[in-house]
């Protein structure tokens, strides 16, 4: 499965300069730095989430694009206050694949799906990063700049460096 088309036309519009890392199949942040022999902070993973944002009169369901350090664990609790949310919750499955995108495979270029970037502000430390490209064999290599340039993102703490060895907190 190599990166879509659409995505590469995308990155080439926005005059962005990234280079196209072939690597084996992996479906993990995790298995892609080991794969790759990168450090954890230079890996950026991607969730789609759900949030209930309260509007007049009623409230709306919005998805969003998390950004985080492979090394890092979206904190829901964060991004709910960042977002005055009533309730953050990882989108349905079905939500990723109406996006034409595999689970597993979801890009940090949410707004070429009309979405929200929110960028932990950890991953600026890096110079480049290496991100999904909605393959599973292949991943792009870019400076963080650009990215937070192009998606207009929005930056702050969306998360926390993992504990070795620790599984994941119960998510509100």
């Amino acid at each position: 499965m190599s990166i879509p088309k659409q995505l590469l036309n995308y990155l080439k519009k926005q005059g962005v300069k990234f280079e196209v890392v072939p690597h084996k199949k992996v479906y993990t942040a995790f298995d892609l730095a080991q794969t790759l022999g990168e450090k954890l902070e230079k890996i950026a993973k991607t969730l789609l989430i759900q949030a209930e944002i309260p509007e007049v009169k009623k409230v709306a369901k919005k998805n969003y694009v998390v950004v985080v350090p492979a090394s890092y664990r979206a904190n829901f609790e964060k991004i709910k206050k960042a977002l005055k949310a009533k309730k953050v919750s990882i989108a349905p499955e079905k939500m990723i694949t109406k996006l034409g995108v595999q689970p597993g495979a979801l890009s940090p270029f949410g707004k070429m799906h009309d979405l929200e970037i929110l960028l932990d502000k950890a991953l600026l430390k890096a110079k480049d990063v290496i991100v999904g490209a909605e393959s599973f064999t292949e991943s792009l290599r870019m400076k963080v700049k650009d990215l937070h340039k192009i998606e207009d993102a929005v930056v702050a703490a969306f998360g926390d460096k993992a504990k070795a060895g620790k599984s994941s907190k119960k998510r509100k």
